[in-house]
């Protein structure tokens, strides 16, 4: 039944109903349009910036996390990934704060920008509109208008590169950045093409993957550069998948995590466990750490993965991942015969959060 499920197309179709998965299929393209945006937004004029905030909530701050963790060794100001309705105490005129948030109504988002705009920092807004394009425009801050109509999680690339251009443009990120874009389109075009619905499953890595851990609950093991993508997985599996998941950072869980795993059998089962690796990223204590947490997951976990990344520049192979983690989702969402795209929970929080 699983096989029939995610192999017939007719059927992915008809549990995919809003075709969350054409939506993923087009990221290549949404990189594209996404600098097309970017070069036309007018010079921002900020002189002094000495540390940066991006405000968001969801795919908006994962987008953060992405940069902060991309130009962790590049940047020479702080970079702070803000998921409060507030900011901390130590931002003032010469923070650069970027309010990211798809729909332009997101409560922590907006509230976030009044208190940058008290303090006086220097804003960007990111959005497709909403509240936030009101607040800015009443303001006087740049707003970037990005294309509405999508799921926030199915935009990221709207969310992530117009902000890496403007933190170029502004000239805190110091390094050519251009050929690595390119190779992330490139990269993530040849991901679409062997990992669409419609591709054999033979080349399917993504649809491969949600078979493996299908009927169990994942946990991902992010590290260096691919913190953030672990997150990503966690999140896509949640909204997508609608299933538990679970996220965890090396080598911070080798000093407690690993120790469940080593005397909870009975429940240890259940997991499929997924390992980020890359030789070309991974010291020499990494590695060592990493191949530990293979061989206890193979004693104790229901599966082990182990995922490598394909192209040169860190960026590529960011984007590879997360686009793995984003179609695996899907795939796996129809294995469950659940349409990826209604979150109807978080409509309902919403709703009661309006309503109070």
């Amino acid at each position: 039944m699983v096989n029939m499920i995610v192999n017939d197309l007719e059927k992915i179709t008809t549990v995919d109903k809003a075709n969350m998965l054409d939506g993923l299929a087009r990221f290549p393209e949404q990189i594209k349009e996404s600098l097309a945006i970017a070069k036309a937004t007018e010079r921002f004029n900020f002189i002094k910036v000495d540390n940066v905030i991006i405000s968001g909530m969801g795919a908006s701050a994962i987008s953060g996390d992405i940069l902060a963790s991309l130009f962790r060794d590049k940047l020479d100001v702080p970079l702070f990934v803000n998921r409060e309705y507030d900011l901390p105490k130590w931002v003032n005129k010469d923070t650069l704060v970027i309010c990211i948030s798809y729909s332009g109504n997101t409560i922590e988002t907006l509230s976030s920008f009044k208190n940058a705009s008290q303090k006086k920092c220097k804003i960007i807004c990111i959005s497709t509109g909403g509240k936030l394009q009101d607040l800015a425009e009443k303001r006087d801050v740049p707003f970037v208008k990005i294309p509405a109509g999508i799921q926030p999680r199915a935009a990221t690339a709207y969310l992530l590169f117009p902000s890496m251009i403007f933190l170029k443009k502004i000239g805190l990120i110091k390094t050519a950045i251009e050929t690595d874009i390119d190779e992330a389109i490139t990269v993530t075009q040849e991901f679409v093409t062997m990992n669409t619905k419609t591709a054999p499953e033979d080349n399917n890595l993504a649809n491969q993957l949600a078979k493996k851990i299908f009927s169990t609950i994942p946990q991902i093991y992010g590290w260096g550069i691919y913190t953030p993508i672990a997150v990503r997985w966690r999140h896509q599996f949640n909204e997508n998948s609608k299933v538990i998941a679970r996220s965890d950072l090396v080598p911070e869980c080798n000093h407690n995590d690993i120790v469940g795993w080593s005397a909870n059998p009975e429940i240890s089962k259940q997991f499929s466990c997924v390992l980020f690796r890359d030789k070309d990223e991974e010291s020499i204590d990494i590695t060592t750490r990493l191949n530990f947490m293979r061989d206890l997951f193979r004693n104790t976990a229901g599966n082990v993965i182990e995922i490598s990344p394909k192209g040169k520049s860190q960026l590529a192979k960011m984007m590879y991942l997360m686009c793995l983690g984003d179609f695996t989702s899907c795939y796996l969402a129809v294995l469950r015969g659940i349409d990826p795209s209604p979150v109807d929970i978080i409509t309902e929080l919403k709703k009661r959060l309006a309503d109070k």
